[in-house]
């Protein structure tokens, strides 16, 4: 008998060891596919899942522990450290040395509305409940744009600047509570890109720029997808230049740990949910019986600071809303 539990013992502790290792593997994987800017589908695909592939190393820490195995201890802190490391700005903030918070806030509220499919009373609550000062809405239709207008939008922000599709996910719009001037469609890509002035109260020069990169999937889409995000940053530098503030909102199609997004953010540029500390704001796929697993609606600031940013339901839509306060300098409004 005492044999037998031995060999169940010795068993026990190298299916341990094995499901350890394989835990590793995949939280190295995500550690890797976080840092490797390549355009390969499966590693933009890997990189999606890089919080979820980090989580192994936690399993191989906690296998290797009750196994007592050293060297894979070692191994799995080592690697635990790294995935902390990738993840731990979002957590942490980075207002401190910013632009200065002292100005009034702008509200932004950026909503994918699948296809034209998001309820519009939905849409109008939430940017009446949370005063918002900037919508912006992708996956924008013609039917759409009347619903917003019949639910009351255009009471609550009077401007605004729309390319919307007949159908599909191509359309792109601006909403504000200022006039918004300087309209620009920018060309070049699959679905509509769109900056404006905006003309806030104070002695600030105030630009948004909507966007929606093509997904990277199917397989065929990805370079493409790469493409648009480098030409979003010419585009926000082009931006930056005239303007004191620049906003972008938009559905990325990209998460914290794509390089090809961040290299969007430096010079100036922070990823608002970073720069507020907020964490990891899932809003993509919305429209399951599980919680979203992708946080791919994003919002990026230049000369402002986020003090604040969360996630808001959208009923009909497959995504969830972000919504971010910006401290402007200079900005005169509440």
């Amino acid at each position: 008998m005492s044999r037998r539990r031995g060999r169940i013992a010795r068993g026990t502790r190298w299916v341990a060891l094995a499901l350890g290792w394989l835990g590793v593997a995949a939280a190295a994987v995500g550690v890797a596919a976080h840092g490797i800017r390549f355009t390969s589908p499966l590693v933009v695909v890997a990189a999606s899942a890089a919080p979820y592939l980090m989580c192994g190393a936690v399993v191989a820490l906690i296998l290797f522990l009750a196994a007592r195995y050293r060297t894979g201890l070692a191994v799995a802190a080592l690697v635990a450290g790294l995935a902390a490391w990738t993840q731990a700005p979002l957590y942490l903030g980075t207002r401190a040395g910013g632009p200065d918070a002292s100005g009034g806030e702008l509200t932004v509220l950026q909503a994918n509305i699948e296809f034209g499919k998001g309820d519009p009373d939905a849409v109008v609550a939430q940017v009446r409940s949370r005063g918002v000062d900037l919508l912006t809405v992708d996956e924008l239709t013609v039917p759409a744009v009347d619903a917003l207008t019949a639910a009351g939008l255009d009471d609550l922000l009077p401007h605004r600047y729309v390319r919307p599709a007949a159908t599909g996910a191509d359309g792109t719009g601006i909403w504000s509570r200022h006039p918004l001037t300087d309209r620009v469609q920018h060309p070049g890509f699959a679905m509509a890109a769109l900056s404006a002035r905006v003309e806030v109260p104070g002695d600030r020069t105030v630009t948004v720029f909507a966007a929606h990169p093509l997904p990277p999937w199917p397989p065929q889409q990805t370079p493409i997808w790469a493409d648009e995000l480098a030409r979003l940053h010419d585009i926000l530098d082009r931006l930056r230049s005239g303007s004191e503030t620049v906003v972008m909102a938009a559905d990325f199609n990209a998460t914290w740990d794509h390089p090809q997004f961040r290299a969007l953010l430096g010079d100036g540029v922070r990823d608002a949910a970073e720069q507020a500390g907020a964490g990891i704001l899932r809003t993509y796929p919305a429209d399951r019986t599980w919680p979203p697993v992708l946080s791919i609606d994003r919002l990026l600031v230049s000369g402002a600071t986020a003090t604040g940013v969360d996630v808001v339901d959208l009923p009909g839509s497959d995504h969830r809303g972000v919504v971010a306060r910006i401290a402007v300098p200079g900005y005169a409004g509440a």
